[in-house]
């Protein structure tokens, strides 16, 4: 079968080079003896190096012409390659309940969905690795205080331990991309618990990030309330940025527990 055409509203971008290929394939050592999920394996570049590795492969595509390719060049994965949405599945059914690492060479298009995916099955998934656009890297790396740090970088960072690994030029692709690509490796940390309603911790975090130019005291006035006695402490002066994942779930405690006496009242 002929190679397949990258499809522009699928987000494909096919690498070529092949070092890289097993550079990323090799990124998932860092959660051994567990099955593999491949989002997106395209023409198969980075399956490759990641059956070779002698544990459970399953592949997810969309692209009919990829899954046929697939079909027709790695017999070995046989009814592992699975013909579907990645954002739609039912991720439970896909190792019959068991963890398993997450990996791909993401498309640039839904790469934030997959990783808010990813963070609803957290504990299915210990490590997630791949490559994704470069300032989507450094927004799930970035530190507090960083102009990259966002939503991503908090609610990836509240469960998982974040490596930037390596940048990837855009001449290894077919075709190349308009951006530099990033390859990076989340592992879970030791949180098992917040330590707050993660709920309105998600809020307050997409809420106060969704207007991160504003202080905390106009920002998180839609949830607690505007002028409300809460918002004249100190950390209220704040911008978003500033907080670290602890800082957000010291705040979120705060804004339930004066949620909870305003409807006691």
């Amino acid at each position: 079968m002929k190679s397949v055409k990258p499809k522009k509203f699928l987000g494909q971008h096919f690498l070529k080079d092949l070092q890289i290929a097993q550079d990323i394939a090799n990124t998932v050592d860092a959660c051994p003896d567990i099955p593999i999920l491949e989002v997106g394996p395209g023409m198969g570049v980075l399956t490759q190096y990641l059956i070779a590795k002698e544990r459970p492969v399953k592949v997810v595509e969309l692209d009919f012409e990829s899954v046929a390719y697939l079909k027709e060049n790695f017999s070995r994965l046989g009814d592992n390659i699975i013909e579907q949405d990645f954002l739609r599945m039912d991720l439970n059914k896909v190792f019959d309940g068991n963890p398993f690492v997450l990996t791909g060479n993401y498309p640039y298009n839904i790469s934030s969905q997959i990783f808010f995916k990813m963070l609803e099955n957290k504990d299915l998934i210990p490590c997630c690795t791949g490559m994704i656009q470069k300032e989507v890297a450094e927004r799930i790396t970035a530190s507090p205080g960083n102009k990259s740090y966002g939503i991503l970088s908090v609610l990836i960072q509240a469960w998982y331990k974040v490596e930037y690994l390596f940048t990837v030029p855009e001449h290894v692709f077919n075709p190349p991309p308009k951006v530099k690509s990033a390859v990076i490796r989340m592992t879970r940390n030791g949180t098992r618990q917040l330590g707050c309603d993660e709920k309105l911790f998600r809020q307050i975090v997409k809420t106060t990030f969704n207007q991160r130019r504003k202080t905390l005291r106009n920002s998180i006035s839609p949830i607690l309330g505007k002028g409300h006695p809460l918002s004249a402490d100190l950390i209220f002066n704040e911008r978003p940025e500033q907080l670290s994942v602890e800082e957000f779930v010291e705040l979120t405690n705060r804004i339930k527990r004066a949620l909870d006496e305003s409807s006691d009242k």
